[in-house]
């Protein structure tokens, strides 16, 4: 097998991964904030293992450093509202709405990045308001509150998104990754004590919990993170993006086959993501007609923006 085709299957593996997080998210029975306190602490746990974090950690300025950890605070709190918004509502809805993660990106990477604003950008997040009122008129009254934390969870994933983008060029991305999930994991336990309703970040899960959060922890994060290193040596930006493009249909889909969520869902709902996918579709359209297709990727940017998705 050539080694673009290899790499393509890889990625597509890697994104059917990452699509199986919002349905542990829901058939893990901890609350929102021990779940994600418990990923992040495995993941941490086992990168601190690896001889290159170290070697990257040392190497790395006092004020990089910091500019990571920064970043991780914004992932541990996207993952603690994506994983908020799925016990709220479930597996689909949340999926759906890290869905409009890349319409948010629009907005806020020309302001990050510090590049010219595109007009066909906002097309984009035009055309995805019909979507998203699609899909708060197809669920049910009970769950529209976990779509507007969905909603919040996009926000952050976009915002961290840029700024990893931005910085992605200056650390190793497993160094990178142990500084942003070891500053999460330190920000839940403090954060903790001022969520009370959330409960507290040390929770110890059951046989059943424990067993799914490695899978979690393992399966749906580090083992995905590794074969997207080496998968994306052979990719485009443009092609990337567009496979990355598919995990919250392989969401939904995994939903619908393993936890029979179509009944809680009427047609509408689908309409809306329908619409909603469209607009993340043409979204890298756009930027491939932007930008050419001959910018190379770069290592880290995809995968340590989907592997907290």
């Amino acid at each position: 097998m050539q080694p673009v085709s290899q790499a393509r299957l890889q990625i597509h593996f890697c994104v059917l991964l990452w699509g199986f997080t919002a349905i542990l998210g829901k058939l893990i029975t901890l609350p929102a904030l021990p779940l994600v306190w418990w990923r992040m602490l495995l993941v941490v746990a086992t990168l601190l293992l690896i001889p290159k974090v170290w070697r990257g950690l040392s190497a790395m300025p006092a004020r990089l450093r910091w500019a990571y950890a920064g970043i991780g605070v914004l992932v541990s709190l996207h993952w603690l509202s994506f994983y908020a918004a799925i016990k709220l509502s479930n597996a689909s809805v949340g999926a759906t709405c890290i869905a409009l993660g890349p319409v948010f990106l629009a907005f806020i990477e020309p302001w990050i990045a510090r590049r010219k604003f595109d007009p066909r950008e906002l097309m984009i997040g035009v055309a995805v308001v019909p979507g998203v009122v699609l899909v708060v008129g197809g669920v049910p009254h009970d769950m529209r509150l976990g779509i507007a934390v969905g909603v919040l969870s996009a926000l952050l994933v976009a915002f961290f998104g840029a700024l990893n983008k931005r910085l992605v060029e200056h650390g190793d991305p497993l160094t990178v990754t142990f500084i942003e999930l070891g500053t999460g994991t330190v920000f839940l336990t403090l954060l903790a004590p001022l969520l009370p309703h959330a409960g507290p970040a040390f929770v110890l899960p059951s046989l059943h919990d424990a067993l799914l959060l490695l899978a979690l922890s393992f399966g749906c994060t580090l083992l995905p993170f590794a074969l997207a290193l080496v998968a994306l040596r052979h990719m485009s930006a443009f092609g990337t993006q567009m496979v990355t493009n598919l995990e919250p249909v392989y969401a939904i889909v995994l939903a619908i086959v393993l936890l029979g969520e179509q009944h809680e869902l009427d047609r509408w709902f689908y309409v809306g993501v329908a619409v909603i996918l469209a607009a993340v579709f043409v979204h890298p359209l756009l930027n491939r007609q932007q930008r050419g297709t001959k910018q190379p990727e770069l290592l880290g940017t995809t995968e340590s923006h989907s592997m907290v998705d």
